[in-house]
């Protein structure tokens, strides 16, 4: 099978018809084999009726729906493992990604040999209250994940090679960051192509809310983090605690030796527990201690979480 795509939804029954027969109608006309894997994230509206409806009108259309809304990770996540093609496409429901971008991004996959081809949305029909926000967001993304070449790293709008999408863990908010996971991987051909941003045809944007920025600061750090220490935890925590430990045990040390000259010199002295450098010594080896049972724990379960992507599905076909 040529192409995959995958497509995250969540109270979308308007906008979906126009897109089956929008992305079929460029399938068709490019002579591509397709599957179509709509996943309904929890939607409370008709979207899964529509999406049946597809499916009787068509063998190509795939669906999957979770019993509650979990959000476009793992709606990416259940997809990808889904998808059969050789190419993945992702696309949002809402009509503001073009299909009619489909034929060039699988080019550049299978000519160019790109392993991820990320849309980059140069001019955008969003607010301004969403565009500064979203600029500010990719410009620290670009620098804490070393991929300077993108301008986009949430564009819904992106094209895979087969291994890439079967290599990588999209879970939590993650999707924001898939060309970081799979610079993580070992695949490090991403490119960028311009695409056309369209103006929302139906509804509401289902993904407003500054909270979206700060959680996505705060996913950031965490793949960062768990880029550089996830599968070894005990090398930042073992070293800051031991670092801790020593600076505490050193300053305890200088505290008692001090006293300790002050009675053999016949200097006056106070006892060392009323000194508070004492007790910042002891707490810097208490913390210093605890870092470093943190790390060993670490190193332990090294990202061990067997139920992290158990996502409930009531339907599929």
């Amino acid at each position: 099978m040529d192409i995959s795509v995958v497509v995250p939804l969540y109270n979308e029954e308007e906008s979906l018809p126009e897109l089956y027969t929008w992305i079929e109608r460029v399938m068709k006309a490019n002579g591509f084999s397709f599957e179509i894997i709509f996943v309904n994230d929890g939607s409370t509206d008709h979207s899964w009726e529509v999406i049946e409806n597809l499916k009787a009108q068509s063998d190509a259309v795939k669906g999957i729906k979770f019993r509650r809304n979990y959000g476009k990770s793992a709606a990416l996540y259940c997809g990808f493992e889904r998808a059969e093609g050789d190419v993945v496409i992702t696309m949002d429901a809402d009509l503001q990604d073009s299909p009619d971008e489909i034929p060039e991004l699988y080019r550049m996959i299978t000519q160019e040999k790109y392993d991820l081809i990320s849309g980059w949305k140069q001019k955008r029909y969003d607010p301004l209250s969403k565009t500064i926000p979203t600029k500010l967001f990719n410009a620290t993304a670009r620098a804490v994940s070393g991929i300077n070449n993108l301008h986009d790293f949430n564009c819904g709008l992106k094209a895979y090679k087969k291994d890439v999408i079967k290599n990588i863990e999209v879970y939590g908010e993650m999707h924001r960051y898939i060309p970081y996971l799979a610079k993580n991987a070992g695949f490090n051909r991403i490119g960028e192509k311009i695409v056309q941003h369209q103006a929302r045809k139906f509804g509401k944007t289902k993904f407003g809310g500054l909270n979206r920025f700060f959680n996505g600061y705060l996913d950031l750090l965490s793949l960062w983090f768990l880029s550089k220490f996830g599968i070894k935890p005990m090398h930042i925590f073992g070293f800051l605690g031991s670092l801790m430990f020593i600076i505490g045990f050193i300053a305890v040390i200088i505290v008692g030796a001090s006293k300790l000259y002050a009675v053999s010199h016949g200097l006056p002295y106070r006892l060392v527990t009323d000194s508070p450098y004492f007790y910042l010594s002891l707490t810097m080896m208490i913390l210093g201690t605890q870092l470093f049972l943190a790390g060993f724990i670490g190193e332990l379960i090294a990202r061990n979480a067997p139920e992290r992507n158990n996502y409930k599905i009531e339907k599929e076909f």
